[in-house]
């Protein structure tokens, strides 16, 4: 059933990507997913954040498309939320999306004897994450297959 989960998301996701745009989100994310009952997760993330009101907007507007379309074969309640101060970072999109955000990342396995690093993300290219150290300054390219788990990591004033 992971694959049809899989499917799901991505066929609300292009469906949803449209309209969350012209509302002025952006869309961070779409997960489908068994929980206490089926979950569809709308994760979306603007320019100064999320508020709960934003979160109401679009969830009204999405759940009348879902309805339209009819896509979901099984009943679900639709979540829309924010990624998070922390929010996991699981694929080459987030990433991107949060370029030039702090991240704090755990290593599968050392590179240049470190397990774990705290930097900004310069980008990603090939899936390759250019990371900049916030200590040292130092540049890392760490391919995304060697990160066991990578979190933002609120700045500190």
């Amino acid at each position: 059933m992971q694959l049809q989960e899989k499917l799901i998301a991505q066929k609300v996701k292009e469906l949803v990507q449209p309209l969350v745009k012209s509302m002025g989100y952006k869309l961070f994310d779409v997960e489908f997913k068994p929980e206490k009952g089926w979950v569809l997760r709308v994760i979306l993330d603007k320019e100064g954040g999320i508020t709960l009101g934003d979160c109401e907007e679009v969830s009204k507007r999405i759940s009348g498309l879902l309805d339209v379309e009819d896509i979901i074969p099984v009943s679900y309640v639709l979540e829309v939320s924010s990624p998070g101060l922390t929010r996991e970072l699981t694929k080459a999109e987030h990433y991107e999306f949060f370029t030039g955000r702090l991240v704090r990342l755990i290593l599968k396995e050392t590179v240049e004897g470190r397990r774990e690093l705290k930097g900004y993300i310069k980008g990603v290219q090939e899936n390759i994450l250019g990371l900049v150290e916030k200590e040292t300054g130092k540049e890392y390219h760490i391919p995304l297959s060697l990160i066991a788990r990578a979190n933002l990591e609120p700045e500190r004033w």
